[in-house]
């Protein structure tokens, strides 16, 4: 993932909360238009991808093949074993062989462009494997054709191995498929939850249905109550309750009113809206959503780099061991027995179960991850989160609600009123986005205070806001900039707002201070039990918050966190977090997204809580559903069920291998015993099979 530096300090201004005057850098960073970067993912297919990158539709290219595969089968034995239902006739090998050519080149090509890669790269692993297998089953089997027909000879060929080889491969990949889909069907289904129709306002103010794939950004829909929100937006009139469960996970409807954000695909449960449109399509919340899972499926996770491993060790091995056996047997038998025992080894050797033993547990990972409200976007997490021992946490809108409401507000000037002061505060507050500045606000709103519209407002980098109101420059900041610039205040009042948990932020002109505002915010309800759950696994829990010292404090003793760093700039979190892996620690940062994406970014996984379109999809690792932090033990205990069932999967995997490549090269011979190359290749469909049900058997519900 890549951020541009000018980005990454936007996105680090954000992870403040009020102290630091963060809530303005929201405003800041609408501002300034900052990209999520999203083009800039690699969305290039890795591990079990190489070569079904190349597959197009894979289950037009699994039909075909079993097409031409069960000729082939019909007329072949199984590694010498006549079967009751084979039918020869004259000529009946040459059509074998025609047909075993085409599904080589056709079915087999993904596997033979993906060992070109792997080769290339110097690192043989799972498709170099697989295309071992039907490269010496079709060369081998082609010379027994001529073999027969031409010098009388009986030579074994494995033309039945080579199709039921990438017919099985194929499906095994195609049942992949369909289980990743699984994740993408459950987003498929909030897709489903989007109206086919919308009300479309005129510039007239008239409203006419309208198609919604006909319905663009900045263009105004109104939603009467009981109908679905159709796409995402802001809206510019009238107050509602929305019913966000399906989309978000919560379960109670949340009070909207003009200037909120909607996303479509919740309810409108009361009273008429107008919403001007900020996505839709391809923009949309719930399209970004389905993005992110398919760019799930594309990464590797590093249980997945093992089973590669593993692959490539026993390409290796196969080598080593067939030619082990080949030269053995050139002393104790003819060179035919010699070439027949290589090929069966190497035969034996691909890998059906192993190739799937990964990628179907990740792919049941993923579907019961968005199941429950995790969607994963790296899927390193399963290897990651057991390693994890300590947890660092936002507090605004992590740790609390962020839902802020305007505790105390007072004139500290003989100069300006209270009405004054607030109507000035709320004139520069009212340009950012923060839940901070819109509870001064609408505390303003609430009492009819009328408030001019500001000019030239900026961020002050770190601290607050400055602006225009009425021709006079006006600066709403923390205290900490008071600090800097030797203003002073009475410091008993601030430290006893501050004692009771509450942002406070100062407006001052021409180096005056004129008035005090100090907001509160309510710690989630399930907040100190999963503090108390993570102790309980032997995490660490740590506060990083720009917030001040004393109200950052008093939350943490609230949840019982004794590890608290208070007025953070957005450097120093990252400061911390590098110290924390400069000692050894894994570290998991939970945030909200975009005010903590450079930490998101920095830490071994990164958590962005809660929903709506401004979750830092480019910054997480993990994206929440809903706003409750239960969901992060969920993702601990799904990732230790997920990597208990991988590690099983590669035992019936490479345990098949290990076991039947000596047996095959004759290793028991002198005593007698020979793996009968039709048993070997019967044992290696069954493998396959424990493995796919394997898989499927893991289940989770949160």
């Amino acid at each position: 993932m890549k951020h541009n530096k000018d980005n990454d300090t936007q996105m680090s201004h954000e992870s403040m909360d009020h102290s630091q005057m963060s809530h303005h850098n929201h405003m800041h960073m609408d501002h300034s238009h900052m990209s999520h970067e999203h083009g800039e993912m690699d969305h290039s297919m890795h591990g079990h991808g190489h070569g079904m990158g190349h597959m197009g539709n894979m289950k037009q290219k699994l039909w075909l093949s079993l097409l031409l595969a069960i000729p082939v089968i019909l007329m072949s034995p199984m590694m010498d074993l006549p079967l009751f239902f084979q039918f020869e006739f004259p000529g009946s090998q040459w059509l074998v062989a025609i047909l075993s050519t085409v599904l080589y080149f056709y079915g087999g090509s993904p596997f033979l462009l993906g060992a070109k890669d792997e080769i290339k790269s110097k690192s043989p692993a799972m498709m170099t494997l697989i295309a071992m297998g039907i490269s010496v089953a079709y060369f081998y089997s082609l010379y027994s054709v001529f073999a027969n027909q031409f010098f009388h000879q009986h030579t074994m060929n494995f033309f039945f191995e080579l199709a039921t080889l990438i017919v099985i491969m194929i499906a095994g990949h195609w049942i992949e498929m369909n289980a990743t889909m699984q994740a993408n069907n459950a987003l498929d289904n909030l897709s489903k939850l989007l109206p086919e129709k919308a009300q479309l306002v005129d510039e007239h103010g008239h409203a006419h249905d309208v198609l919604l794939s006909e319905v663009k950004e900045n263009q105004t829909l109104m939603i009467k109550a009981g109908e679905t929100i159709p796409a995402d937006g802001v809206i510019t009139k009238g107050t509602t309750q929305v019913n966000e469960f399906l989309v978000t996970g919560e379960s109670k409807a949340v009070a909207k009113e003009a200037g909120e954000t909607v996303i479509g695909g919740s309810t409108n449960e009361d009273g008429t809206i107008f919403v001007q449109v900020t996505g839709v399509g391809n923009s949309g919340y719930l399209s970004k959503i389905k993005q992110l899972v398919m760019d799930a499926q594309q990464n590797k996770s590093k249980v997945e780099t093992l089973a590669d491993k593993v692959a490539g060790w026993l390409f290796y091995a196969a080598i080593l061991v067939g030619l082990v056996a080949f030269v053995s047997w050139l002393f104790f038998g003819t060179v035919s027995n010699a070439v027949l025992v290589l090929v069966t080894v190497l035969v034996i050797a691909c890998p059906h179960a192993l190739g799937l033993a990964i990628p179907l547990v990740t792919a049941r990972f993923t579907s019961l991850s968005a199941v429950n409200g995790l969607l994963i976007k790296n899927r390193d997490v399963i290897e990651l989160t057991s390693q994890i021992d300590y947890i660092a946490l936002d507090k605004t809108g992590t740790l609390t609600d962020g839902k802020f409401e305007v505790a105390h507000f007072e004139s500290l000037s003989d100069d300006i009123t209270k009405e004054s002061a607030l109507a000035i505060a709320s004139a520069l507050e009212s340009q950012s986005s923060h839940p901070v500045a819109k509870s001064i606000v609408k505390f303003a709103t609430d009492q009819q205070i009328h408030f001019d519209a500001p000019e030239e407002v900026s961020a002050i980098k770190g601290v607050g806001l400055s602006g225009i109101v009425s021709g006079k420059t006006y600066q709403i900041v923390s205290k900490s900039y008071l600090d800097q610039h030797n203003l002073s205040v009475d410091a008993g009042s601030y430290q006893n707002l501050a004692a009771q948990g509450l942002t406070v932020s100062y407006l001052i002109a021409d180096h005056e201070v004129l008035a005090v505002v100090a907001t509160g915010d309510k710690i989630k309800p399930e907040a100190k039990s999963f503090i108390e759950k993570l102790k309980a696994q032997n995490i660490t829990p740590v506060m990083l918050t720009g917030d001040n010292a004393l109200t950052a404090q008093k939350v943490a003793d609230q949840l019982g966190i004794t590890e608290v760093q208070a007025q953070l700039l957005p450097q120093d979190k990252l400061d911390y977090i590098h110290q924390l892996h400069h000692k050894g620690h894994r570290v998991m940062m939970i945030g909200d997204g975009i005010n903590d994406a450079p930490t998101l970014a920095a830490s071994d996984i990164g958590v962005a809580i809660g929903s709506g379109t401004d979750v830092a999809i480019d910054a997480a690792d993990v994206v929440l559903t809903s706003q409750s932090l239960d969901k992060v033990l969920a993702l601990f205990e799904l990732t230790k069920l997920t990597k208990r069932k991988m590690m099983e999967n590669l035992w019936w995997g490479a345990g098949y291998n290990i076991l039947a490549l000596p047996l095959a090269a004759g290793i028991l011979a002198p005593i007698g015993f020979m793996l009968n190359p039709a048993v070997g290749a019967i044992l290696m469909s069954l493998s396959t099979i424990i493995v796919a049900i394997n898989a499927m058997t893991l289940k989770f519900k949160a």
